[in-house]
């Protein structure tokens, strides 16, 4: 059978989705690009938050929309199965999540008949290991997932009762996949996970051992880790960033407010003060350090001092990216269920003054490297001449670019060195210097 495969959500879904595409190809069944040319098209949904279930449900829409068979697997479908079937009666089949096993038997059965009776059970408690996985990522960069579920259960999200409990990934498998890659020509090794700095708290180890074991495989290049709760970052996992030139000096830290009361209501650990503390600590050691982090506003009870005070950390923190958006209430969750709700206006109007903020940092931030030598990975071609490029500084598809004009083409995932020559809230631009020997 050929198979067209539609992904949503983030990089954890990504790799999901390479999952799923290695087993069906070590099943014997043909990945194609185009729907249009497939037997059946599998949509990976994400269910994280309303805006996001919109988008995977609009793409339930489009896949049915071609005619052929439609499978829908992922966290959407592990969380509002019967809403599935009930809102797309036309779906063959809908897979929970860490069901890989079961898709290709379920493609089996599809080529027999129109529906496969399918179930998703509730999220394993221990990891289950991928038996395959296809890349679809750029050939130089690949995400490796860590861990899965989460224990911190915040007031606002249901990744646990989508994800299960936290779940290590075995580290022989990662550093033999981390090895594997790199043999491969993967030089950058993105380290994915509900919450990293959870990593072996079930298996008598931590995340700054794997770091350090990562770093000790020759071929390994960079390793850029993301999303470590902010209390959780202790002196060891800075030692175990700060040592090793192979680890960018780059983290995703979810801070999400900056107000102590509302980071109550929310259920996170840590303080404000606390948060700004680690930063701090973060940057003595490693000056040039890069920390994106995202918030979130119109939480209930939020009043307008809860959010000056977010604008007010905001500031102080300096932080060299930052993503926000208003709150979204989930059911099931503590905080859909809490008093004083933030009107949509409001919360849309925070918003807009919180991201103004951010930019004019980000903007400064990125000032800062102007003269400055910067070595930049390939990642394409300016129509006119010229490259774009990502730093160590900036995550794929998630922060901004370095474009270098006057650069000469070379492959992809090259490693060019340029000048700084300006800056803006986005971007970097630069004047190429030399292509790095490899």
């Amino acid at each position: 059978m050929k198979i067209a495969l539609i992904t949503f959500g983030c990089p954890k879904n990504l790799v999901d989705a390479e999952n799923m595409l290695g087993t069906l190809a070590a099943a014997g069944h043909v990945i194609c690009g185009d729907p249009e040319d497939a037997d059946i098209i599998v949509v990976n949904t994400c269910g994280f938050i309303e805006s996001a279930r919109a988008e995977s449900n609009e793409g339930i829409r489009e896949a049915l929309g071609y005619g052929k068979k439609v499978i829908v697997i992922g966290c959407l479908a592990q969380r509002f199965p019967e809403r599935i079937k009930k809102d797309f009666p036309e779906v063959a089949a809908v897979l929970g999540i860490d069901r890989f096993e079961e898709l290709a038997a379920t493609v089996d059965k599809l080529s027999e008949s129109d529906k496969a009776e399918t179930a998703s059970e509730p999220a394993p408690r221990c990891w289950v290991e991928p038996r395959a996985r296809l890349q679809s990522t750029p050939p130089h960069t690949a995400y490796i997932k860590v861990s899965d579920g989460c224990d911190n259960r915040c007031a606002y999200c249901a990744i646990p009762d989508i994800r299960g409990s936290f779940r290590s990934r075995p580290e022989e498998k990662i550093l033999e996949e981390a090895k594997t890659l790199s043999e491969n020509g993967v030089k950058e090794l993105i380290l994915v996970g509900q919450d990293l700095t959870d990593y072996g708290k079930d298996t008598g180890t931590n995340l700054a051992a794997l770091l350090r074991k990562l770093c000790a495989i020759e071929s390994v290049r960079y390793i850029r880790p993301l999303y470590c709760y902010p209390s959780k970052i202790d002196d060891d996992l800075i030692e175990a960033l700060a040592e090793s030139p192979k680890v960018l000096h780059y983290m995703d830290i979810p801070i999400q407010h900056g107000d102590d009361e509302v980071l109550r209501r929310m259920g996170r650990r840590g303080t404000a003060k606390e948060y700004l503390e680690v930063i701090a600590k973060i940057r003595r050691r490693m000056p040039d350090f890069a920390i994106r982090s995202t918030f979130i506003v119109g939480f209930p009870g939020e009043t307008e001092e809860n959010f000056s005070n977010l604008l007010t950390f905001v500031r102080k923190a300096k932080l060299d990216r930052a993503g926000a958006c208003v709150y979204s209430p989930e059911e099931g969750t503590r905080g859909a269920e809490m008093e004083g709700k933030v009107s949509p206006k409001t919360a849309e109007k925070r918003l807009d003054r919180l991201m103004k903020l951010q930019y004019g940092i980000t903007a400064a931030r990125n000032g800062e490297f102007a003269g400055k030598p910067m070595a930049v990975i390939v990642e394409g071609y300016l129509e006119e001449g010229g490259v774009i490029g990502r730093s160590y500084r900036d995550a794929p598809e998630i922060d901004g670019l370095v474009i270098v004009p006057d650069a000469p083409e070379t492959e992809l995932g090259a490693v060019i060195t340029a000048e700084i020559t300006e800056a803006d809230g986005y971007d970097l631009y630069g004047r190429y210097l030399k292509t790095e020997k490899i």
